[in-house]
C-alpha cells in the first residue's frame, strides 16, 4: 500500500466519522425540539368586542386571568404583535389591554 493509498483510507475513515457525528447531532436535535408552543390558551381569556379605525376587532382587559398574563409575556417578546392560528393579536401601548382580529386570508 502506497502513501497516497493511506492517505486516502485515513481521509475516507475520517469522512465517515464526521457524517456520522452530523447525523447523530441532527437527530438528537429532532429529539430534543422543543416545539413553538404557546403557555396560553385564547379561548380561556374574555373578548369583548370593539370598533376601531380599522374595523371590528376583539379586546380583553382580562389582567387576572394566567392566560392573559402568558399572552402579554408573548407579545412583549415579540414587539407588541403576533400571530397565531387564525388571529393577529397586538398590545396597547401604555395600557393592559389586548386586542386581536381574524386575519384576512
Amino acid at each position: 500500500m502506497g502513501e497516497s493509498d493511506l492517505a486516502i483510507e485515513i481521509l475516507t475513515d475520517f469522512f465517515d466519522a464526521v457524517e456520522a457525528g452530523i447525523l447523530q447531532a441532527r437527530q438528537r436535535l429532532k429529539e430534543t425540539k422543543v416545539e413553538d408552543k404557546p403557555k396560553w390558551d385564547p379561548n380561556q381569556i374574555k373578548w369583548v368586542e370593539a370598533e376601531g379605525t380599522h374595523g371590528k376587532y376583539e379586546r380583553s382587559e382580562d389582567v387576572d386571568n394566567l392566560n392573559f398574563k402568558e399572552l402579554m409575556k408573548d407579545l412583549e417578546g415579540h414587539q407588541g404583535k403576533l400571530s397565531r392560528d387564525d388571529f393577529f393579536y397586538w398590545r396597547f401601548e401604555k395600557s393592559a389591554v389586548i386586542g386581536r382580529k381574524k386575519r384576512s386570508k
